[in-house]
């Protein structure tokens, strides 16, 4: 009884030792960074952080040395960046560090190019990013809630983190990193109001390591009260036009912290069919000329972009229905999409360096994007050809069921009867095209609520193929909940279940692997070509001929294409083309056949929106 008394006694004093998420200064290597009164302190000296926000993940590996000096060289001193769950942990515990994933190399190299990371670990994110940041597989069980308490989802974070904070823990300030500060969750207070889930994750996030830099949330101004901790800086996140009603109302709620934009949005995102999106430059520079003068720690959202590349942009829900988000996330950000500079970038760079009277470094040069002539895809193989084996099952399965992330999922059945009537996907996840007996009688789509058609069904034993892709899941609002992709409900036929179903995953993973013959290939289908560049550089593949799919370039997944506008071309690092022989793949669902792309030395993001 003793020893447990002492036991207790011991858990007791760790628990009740005073601790607001500064950093802890280690005596050989380490430096402390704080909230401290109504300002920051780097090792004792007032410190203002002047962020720009980019995301590993949606930069090549190779480009990531490039853009951290252009942050630079445009006066910030600090780089923000999500983590994204589902990119490290694809299946649970299988785990992935490596190559563009390798985000302690990312933290490293922000050090040594002279910059101060803040980290925002989740484990939600939202970013327009698919599922905000969450692995699919959270899904499969139907019973887990995410972005609750719920143990099982609780569980899962846990492990996570813990993993996560053996990458990253080591790199904060009070142990010789550069992470400086660590969110806690990410703008909580515009889902709910749960503190106990609120103090849950940040517990995880504490016990995983994160102990050595200052913890802070985000939220808009309005939403402190419920995403917030009192004991923690609380930065608040707006767009063009809020600056100072944002400010105000943080001044009001915590005039005693550190005053701070967590994201200062100097752009905005696109949604496939709706109009590209453009805020006005003249008032973001002069509404950030006001947050530096006001002598605000700022992190601009984004400096650079970059681009969702392979099946990674999310979407929006709200009154307006589904709303996918394009490939592209130029953002309208300081730099570009391929990592140029802008003149917003120099607009910032000159307001910078006059309130800090610090001069930067020069800007380093950014290469000249390259054309690529036209070339034909020669080879064509179709999809009815090109089947895994399926899975079957009584009831429609969705994605997370079959343990598929991404890509597209067929249904296949044979009709019982014949007749007409109605063929309903109920809650079709995201977007549909339905064969009978491999003739396409319709599309359905989630994004303008289209989920029925009428079906004439000739005579019993036709076939019923209904090939649905995932457009992306929603990353923001409750509605992430229930973000399973596929067919989500039943089938119904003249208001009658339709079973007995042949499920075909199709991750579209490795689609370079398939055999392509030269016989001309329309409807749902893969393409193959090649194309000589005599020297490697950016470019945007002009998709216009294309309908909707996706494309790969030498094996690297660009991103979806469609055909609705408004982005027409996909972003082509320079670094994943070869001198010589390029080899590309496409798969469009309205595969028309004789197809011929080419590279332009610009994007096209703001092409004209038609109906499907």
């Amino acid at each position: 009884m003793k020893l447990r008394a002492l036991l207790y006694l011991a858990v007791a004093c760790i628990f009740s030792t005073p601790f607001i998420g500064t950093a802890q200064q280690t005596p050989a290597t380490g430096h402390t960074f704080r909230a401290d009164g109504d300002h920051f302190t780097l090792d004792g000296k007032p410190f203002r952080v002047l962020a720009g926000e980019m995301h590993y993940a949606r930069v090549p590996r190779a480009y990531w040395r490039d853009r951290l000096r252009m942050a630079k060289a445009m006066g910030l001193n600090t780089i923000t960046t999500y983590v994204f769950w589902n990119v490290h942990e694809p299946q649970p515990g299988v785990y992935d560090f490596s190559g563009n994933n390798d985000i302690a190399e990312f933290v490293r190299e922000a050090q040594q190019e002279g910059l101060y990371v803040n980290l925002r670990p989740g484990p939600y994110s939202c970013a327009e990013w698919d599922f905000g940041g969450y692995p699919a597989w959270l899904l499969k069980d139907h019973s887990t809630v995410v972005r609750s308490s719920d143990p099982k989802f609780i569980e899962a974070a846990s492990r996570w983190m813990h993993r996560l904070g053996r990458e990253l823990a080591p790199l904060q300030i009070g142990s010789g990193g550069p992470i400086i500060m660590v969110q806690i969750e990410n703008e909580y207070g515009s889902f709910g109001n749960d503190h106990h889930y609120l103090g849950q994750i940040r517990q995880i996030i504490e016990d995983s390591g994160f102990r050595e830099a200052q913890l802070y949330t985000a939220d808009g101004a309005e939403e402190i009260p419920a995403g917030s901790f009192s004991d923690l800086p609380a930065a608040i996140n707006f767009g063009t036009g809020g600056a100072k009603d944002s400010f105000d109302a943080l001044l009001k709620a915590r005039p005693s912290q550190p005053h701070m934009s967590g994201e200062y949005w100097d752009g905005w995102f696109d949604h496939w069919g709706a109009k590209h999106e453009s805020r006005d430059e003249k008032q973001q520079i002069d509404e950030f000329r006001w947050i530096v003068e006001q002598g605000y720690s700022v992190s601009v959202y984004m400096f650079h972009g970059g681009t969702s590349f392979g099946w990674m942009s999310g979407a929006n829900s709200d009154h307006e229905g589904y709303q996918p988000d394009v490939t592209s996330y130029d953002y309208q950000a300081t730099l570009d999409e391929s990592g140029r500079p802008t003149p917003k970038y120099l607009a910032f760079r000159e307001i910078i360096a006059k309130a800090t009277g610090v001069t930067p470094q020069p800007i380093p040069p950014s290469p000249a994007a390259i054309a690529v002539a036209s070339f034909k895809l020669a080879g064509s193989r179709s999809l009815w050809k090109s089947l895994p084996a399926p899975v079957e099952s009584t009831q429609p399965l969705t994605m997370e069921d079959i343990g598929q992330n991404y890509g597209y999922i067929l249904y296949r059945t044979t009709m019982k009867t014949a007749g007409d009537g109605d063929l309903t996907l109920d809650q079709l996840h995201s977007y549909a095209r339905v064969y009978l007996d491999g003739a396409l009688v319709g599309v359905l789509d989630r994004r303008i609520s289209k989920n029925s058609l009428p079906l004439h069904v000739q005579h019993a034993g036709q076939k019923l193929d209904i090939l649905v892709e995932n457009s992306g899941r929603v990353n923001f609002s409750i509605v992430l909940r229930g973000e399973r992709t596929g067919i989500t409900q039943r089938v119904l036929w003249q208001g009658e279940p339709v079973k007995d179903w042949l499920i075909y995953p199709l991750p579209m993973q490795t689609p370079d692997q398939l055999v392509f013959g030269s016989q001309t290939c329309t409807g749902p289908c893969f393409y193959k070509g090649h194309f000589q560049v005599a020297h490697a550089g950016d470019t945007f593949l002009d998709v216009r001929s294309l309908g909707k799919g996706a494309v790969w370039i030498n094996g690297h997944a660009l991103g979806r294409f469609w055909d609705i506008g408004p982005q027409q071309t996909l972003y082509v690092p320079g670094v994943w083309l070869k001198d010589g022989d390029n080899q590309v793949v496409v798969f469009d669902v309205k595969g028309r056949g004789a197809i011929a792309l080419a590279g332009l030395d610009h994007p096209l993001l703001d092409g004209p929106v038609k109906a499907e």
